[in-house]
């Protein structure tokens, strides 16, 4: 893919199975429900902002976010394809949430073990005292 075609927006139309196919290329499917079409559709259906990467059309990137647009943010998902890793896409990502959201609003999220690093590397600080209820599925 030509890193020229590369391009960011916000998007409202993301399908089920593009979604499942990010999750699922990204590694971050093990721990979300990509055989439950219904939820993930849901999931979609109610995040109130998902921003996206796109080569040649085909979606490499999504940031899946809730907000009020004033003052927090949780960034829900944030996923890329193995293949484009390592580009810059999943920084871009975030900081095109957070230029969108601007500057009073709190980003916030849950990382998963393997992204401590990407996290900590882009300048997130982490939240010692976070707290939360696990789901039970």
């Amino acid at each position: 893919m030509n890193p020229a075609s590369l391009s960011y927006s916000v998007e409202t139309g993301v399908t089920v199975d593009e979604f499942r196919a990010v999750l699922n290329g990204s590694g971050l499917g093990k721990r979300r429900p990509v055989d439950d079409s219904v939820r993930l559709a849901a999931m979609l259906a109610n995040a109130n902002l998902v921003l996206t990467a796109r080569m040649d059309g085909e979606l490499v990137g999504i940031a899946r976010a809730m907000t009020d647009f004033s003052f927090s943010c949780y960034l829900s998902d944030l996923a890329v394809i193995d293949a484009v890793k390592g580009q810059g896409i999943g920084a871009a990502l975030v900081e095109a949430m957070r230029q969108h959201l601007g500057p009073t609003v709190n980003l916030i999220l849950s990382a998963v073990p393997q992204a401590v690093p990407f996290y900590q590397r882009i300048g997130m600080a982490p939240l010692p005292d976070c707290f939360w209820y696990r789901r039970e599925r």
